[in-house]
């Protein structure tokens, strides 16, 4: 009988400490997506001295001297802070039905891009070397404007749950508009 009771007591310990890993797991998880409408404009600076400007719930997506020039305004809604690490550009509209690149195709960030919980900020990368072709690619959706993806590789602070949200960019009158489709968690199942 005190066999069984000590079975039940530990396999009970064990579940309620899987319960409070997942808590803490979720209080250090964050999540991305497109700024609001009414969000601050946000000026960006890219390596260079190239500046660009995106609204609440925009992209700039500009192309100047050879360079490719991306920024999304962001917006955290998770419930931990947001440490981007890496991006991969598709040179047209990709769906949630469609799965992300392997993460070890995605590129490197180029300076430390933090967004607090329930905060906004940005996300930006550059296309400098026109012998890719993509830079091509993208360089043809801009000016032809037509509407393309960019997924967003991030972790918590600690480097935990990667997570790739993917964002449209889609050409409006005079702007560019950003939306967030999907999102998948590269370190376990289910939703973010």
């Amino acid at each position: 009988m005190l066999a069984v009771a000590t079975f039940a007591s530990v396999r009970s310990a064990n579940r309620a400490a899987r319960v409070a890993e997942l808590s803490l797991r979720e209080q250090l998880r964050p999540v991305l997506v497109n700024s609001n409408l009414d969000d601050p404009v946000q000026k960006i600076m890219f390596a260079g001295g190239h500046w660009v400007t995106a609204a609440g719930g925009e992209a700039s997506v500009e192309a100047a001297d050879g360079i490719v020039y991306l920024a999304i305004s962001v917006r955290n809604v998770g419930s931990g802070i947001a440490a981007l690490e890496g991006w991969h550009p598709w040179s047209e509209l990709q769906y949630a039905s469609q799965g992300p690149a392997p993460p070890e195709s995605f590129r490197s960030t180029t300076r430390d891009l933090l967004i607090p919980p329930g905060g906004m900020g940005l996300w930006q990368g550059a296309l400098r070397d026109s012998s890719e072709d993509i830079h091509h690619q993208i360089g043809a959706a801009v000016s032809e404007r037509r509407p393309f993806s960019i997924d967003v590789l991030y972790t918590d602070h600690v480097g935990a749950e990667r997570t790739i949200s993917r964002f449209a960019l889609i050409p409006g009158d005079d702007r560019w508009m950003t939306s967030v489709s999907k999102h998948w968690n590269l370190d376990r199942p289910g939703p973010p």
